[in-house]
């Protein structure tokens, strides 16, 4: 008999006269300790990528990413590419020494440069879990080089007077006043618990969903680095952090093209 099953394992037992009391009491705990061990298996970030999407974490270190900070990407195309090589030769060693691959999961001790794809990308579907270690820290995801999709802890009394108790997963750096600003749901799981971001960026428009709920909707996403232009067609995927450590699993993307948008 199909006993039960739990993250793909699954239970079989005989008829039940092919199994005694003492059986089941002695494979009751047997059965508690694989369960627990298969959702410890989930909450270290084992699935499947969603079918279309690619990963851009492997799991076990930092391949397909670079260190960079807070760059205006014009300004860093300009740069002779003598220049930009050592700047980036820096700004890597930076990189591994405040970031690091442990169980599957990316940290950051809250310091240092942002962790940076190295492709550039244009229209996309983004993917990522979060967690805050800690109360009061910071972080935000940028969307082709530009600030940001802002995380930040809802309670921090410091950020109040910037609307942190609105939550996390809207365009903060935006026009004061303007749409996507301001997530339309405060939608943040608490301090510890791991969250889930899914981003959508077409053209300059952008949509959020933050632990399932719509908190930015189609929403025009400034150019932080020049208010008169519009926002960049392509650029990287940046990870920023700082005040504390910050945590990061299942980084997936899909290209939006004219197939599948």
């Amino acid at each position: 008999m199909d006993y039960g099953s739990s993250a793909g394992i699954r239970f079989f037992f005989t008829s039940p006269g092919g199994i005694n009391q003492m059986q089941v009491r002695y494979l009751q705990p047997m059965l508690l300790l694989l369960l627990a061990m298969s959702a410890g298996w989930h909450a270290h970030g084992d699935e499947p990528v969603p079918q279309g999407f690619s990963a851009l974490f492997n799991g076990r270190d930092l391949s397909g990413w670079q260190g960079r900070g807070h760059e205006d990407p014009k300004k860093w195309a300009a740069l002779d590419e003598e220049t930009r090589r050592k700047k980036q030769a820096t700004d890597n060693a930076n990189l591994h020494d405040h970031w690091r691959v442990e169980d599957g999961i990316i940290i950051n001790d809250g310091q240092g440069v942002f962790l940076t794809t190295e492709k550039d990308y244009g229209d996309f579907e983004l993917l990522l879990d979060w967690r805050m270690v800690h109360p009061g820290s910071d972080s935000g995801i940028y969307l082709r080089g530009c600030p940001q999709i802002q995380i930040w802890d809802p309670n921090n009394p410091k950020e109040k007077k910037n609307g942190a108790e609105y939550g996390s997963g809207a365009m903060w750096n935006n026009n004061p006043e303007s749409e996507g600003r301001f997530p339309l749901v405060r939608a943040d799981n608490p301090i510890g618990e791991w969250n889930r971001l899914k981003i959508r960026m077409q053209k300059d428009r952008v949509t959020v969903y933050l632990n399932g709920k719509l908190v930015v909707d189609n929403a025009v996403m400034h150019n932080y680095f020049d208010r008169e232009s519009p926002m960049f067609p392509r650029g990287p995927i940046q990870v920023q952090t700082h005040g504390g450590e910050m945590q990061f699993r299942n980084i997936y993307l899909r290209e939006l093209n004219g197939k599948n948008q």
